[in-house]
C-alpha cells in the first residue's frame, strides 16, 4: 500500500491515535467503519497470544463489514520500539505475518522493523517530538512522521504546531501527520492547510461508546479545560500531559522528576492504568457518542470547512 492509496481509503483524513490501555478491537473496527484509521498499542494485550487474537478478531469483523458492501478504513498498531520493551520482536512478528497495513513506531528508530513492514508492503510512522528526531527518522526511511505538539495526550513535545509541520515538511516529503489538541473535523482541516497529510486524534476518542476507558476517566475528560492538563514527567519518566484530577486522587502534584527509565510491564500498566491521560484538546469534549456517531461527524464537520476552504477531496 502506498501513503495515497491509504488517503484515498479515508472519509476523513485522521487517525485515531493508540491509546494505552485505552484502544481495543470495538473502538478501533468501530472507527475503521467510519472512515478513520483506526489503532490500538500490541501492549494493550497482555501477551503476544493475546495480540494475535485480537488482530484475527479486527481482520474478521472488517473483512464482514466488506462483504456487506461497506469500505472500512485500514487499521494499525503501535509497536513500542524501546529496550525495555521484551516482545518487540514477537510482537513484530506477528504483525508481518498478519501484514498489518500501518505500523506506528514509538520511543526509538529500529530499521530491521522498518525494512519487516516494508517487506509485505506495509507503512510504518514514527512519533516525532523534536527536529532531529524527525530527521533520524526520516533517514531510516519511515514513510510518515506524527509531529507531536504541544497539547497532545499522552507522551506530547512542546513545540508549536505550524513551526514544527514547517520544518518537518522542509526536508521530508514523506506524509506528516499533526497531533496536538485536535478533536473535530473542521480542527482536521485545520491541520490539512497547515501543511500535514493526517490529523492524531486521541483524546476526543476516549470519550466514546467503544473506548475501554473508566467511566470516571470519560467523565473527567467531559468537565476538563485546558488548565485542568498537567504536563510532567512523573508518571514514566518522560514529559506526558494528564488529567490534573487524575493525578490529585493518587497524590500526585506533577512536580516530581519521575521513573529514571521506561518499565512496559506491570509498573508501566499501573501507572497509566490509575493516572489518567489527556490532551488540551478536551475544551472541545462534551459528550460521550458512538464511535460511529463520532465518525459520522468528523466526516460533516471535515467536508464542511473543507468545501469552504477548497480543498480538492471536499466532495
Amino acid at each position: 500500500m502506498t501513503p495515497d492509496e491509504l488517503l484515498a481509503q479515508l472519509k476523513v483524513p485522521a487517525i485515531a491515535s493508540p491509546m494505552f490501555l485505552v484502544s481495543g478491537p470495538d473502538l478501533v473496527v468501530e472507527t475503521c467503519r467510519g472512515g478513520v484509521l483506526g489503532t490500538f498499542p500490541t501492549l494493550n494485550q497482555r501477551t503476544s497470544e493475546g495480540f494475535d487474537q485480537w488482530l484475527t478478531e479486527i481482520e474478521e469483523r472488517l473483512a464482514a463489514a466488506r462483504q456487506a458492501g461497506e469500505r472500512p478504513a485500514p487499521f494499525g498498531i503501535n509497536l513500542i520500539v524501546h529496550a525495555s520493551n521484551p516482545r518487540v520482536e514477537a510482537d513484530l512478528e506477528i504483525a508481518v505475518r498478519h501484514q498489518v497495513p500501518v505500523v506506528i513506531t514509538s520511543l526509538g528508530i529500529r530499521p530491521e522493523v522498518i525494512e519487516a513492514v516494508h517487506g509485505y508492503g506495509g507503512l510504518v510512522f514514527h512519533d516525532v517530538v523534536q527536529g532531529r528526531h524527525a530527521r533520524k527518522a526520516a533517514e531510516a526511511g519511515v514513510d510518515g512522521l506524527i509531529a507531536v505538539c504541544a497539547g497532545a495526550g499522552g507522551h506530547a513535545g512542546t513545540l508549536n504546531p505550524f513551526a514544527f509541520t514547517d520544518e518537518i515538511r522542509r526536508f521530508f516529503d514523506g506524509l506528516v501527520i499533526l497531533a496536538g489538541g485536535i478533536s473535530d473535523g473542521h480542527q482536521v482541516a485545520a491541520a490539512r492547510m497547515m501543511g500535514a497529510d493526517l490529523a492524531y486524534m486521541g483524546t476526543r476518542f476516549i470519550a466514546t461508546a467503544e473506548s475501554r476507558a473508566d467511566p470516571d476517566y470519560k467523565r473527567m475528560i467531559l468537565e476538563a479545560g485546558t488548565a485542568d492538563i498537567v504536563y510532567t514527567p512523573e508518571i514514566s519518566g518522560v514529559p506526558a500531559n494528564f488529567l490534573k484530577a487524575s493525578l490529585e486522587r493518587n497524590g500526585l502534584d506533577g512536580a516530581g522528576k519521575g521513573p529514571d527509565a521506561f518499565d512496559f510491564g506491570e509498573r508501566e500498566a499501573k501507572a497509566w492504568r490509575d493516572v489518567w491521560s489527556a490532551g488540551h484538546g478536551v475544551t472541545s469534549i462534551d459528550d460521550l457518542p458512538a464511535t460511529a456517531d463520532l465518525c459520522a461527524r468528523l466526516v460533516a464537520e471535515y467536508r464542511d470547512a473543507a468545501g469552504r476552504l477548497r480543498f480538492n477531496d471536499a466532495a
